[in-house]
């Protein structure tokens, strides 16, 4: 216990220095607003001299604590900090840069969702066992229309019995997705979206495009503001009106609009080449 509040002291003095400093460099920058750039470059020159004098002398400066690393970091995306950096090499800001990047994914990273009830989670196991042909989709919607539960097909996912367990001793003449995969893997396609955040922590949106057969990706773009209306270009560009897909996968985000599965058949299999979602 005494441990927990020494860790505990120790974070606090450490947090309350590094808002400190910030709070310091924050007013002496905007002080520096207002100095006339002919002063302001002077001073930059005068400053650079004395670096250089220390680095022939090759003195050793001391090792930077969190707040001055966290300002360094702040405040080189406002200049082209490569030419300035001096005291450590651009491998180990860069490093300091990465660790944040962590820190920010870990804070916007959350737990998940909590557990569902007992009873339903039983439920689901059963009515799975019951019913070997039955998907977690169809799970799902006859839990959502009959007994009004409302779960996603995700949800049932993660209390789904294992196959050998759900099949028992029964046995069944409709194929699973496995098998469904293999068969028909040349003629389908699956469609996805992958986010990716920029060294200056901006949101993008990577739209993948893949034949499941050759795992070859036949499209791929990026944007920062995906749409229904965008998302059906990317499909138009990328599936020929000719092609020979049967099959196109993808999960039941609203940004895969109906108009999305009628584009991707074929005029000679519009009424027959379904949409698989996921």
């Amino acid at each position: 216990m005494l441990r927990f509040f020494q860790n505990t002291k120790r974070s606090l003095d450490s947090l309350l220095i590094l808002i400190t400093d910030l709070v310091a460099d924050g007013l002496l920058f905007f002080r520096l607003l207002f100095r006339s750039r002919t002063a302001l470059s002077a001073e930059v020159l005068f400053l650079r001299k004395q670096l250089a004098f220390y680095e022939e002398r090759q003195v050793q400066p001391r090792r930077l604590d969190d707040s001055a690393r966290f300002s360094l970091i702040l405040w080189s995306r406002l200049c082209n900090w490569k030419e300035a950096l001096v005291i450590v090499k651009p491998e180990t800001l860069i490093g300091w840069h990465r660790k944040g990047f962590q820190l920010f994914w870990k804070g916007k990273s959350q737990a998940g969702r909590p557990r569902i009830p007992e009873n339903i989670r039983k439920l689901i196991v059963q009515m799975a066992k019951e019913n070997p042909t039955w998907g977690q989709a169809r799970v799902a919607a006859e839990l959502s229309v009959k007994l009004g539960i409302c779960v996603s097909p995700r949800t049932v996912r993660a209390y789904w019995p294992p196959e050998p367990e759900r099949r028992g001793r029964r046995t069944t003449s409709s194929q699973n997705w496995k098998t469904f995969v293999r068969n028909h893997a040349q003629s389908i396609v699956a469609c996805d979206f992958l986010v990716v955040v920029t060294a200056r922590f901006r949101t993008l949106y990577v739209f993948l495009l893949m034949e499941v057969g050759t795992r070859r990706i036949v499209h791929c773009n990026v944007t920062a503001h995906p749409t229904a209306a965008w998302t059906l270009q990317q499909l138009r560009e990328a599936i020929p009106s000719d092609h020979s897909y049967r099959f196109l996968i993808h999960d039941r985000d609203s940004i895969f609009s109906a108009e999305v599965d009628h584009c991707t058949r074929p005029r000679e299999h519009q009424r027959r080449t379904p949409i698989v979602k996921d």
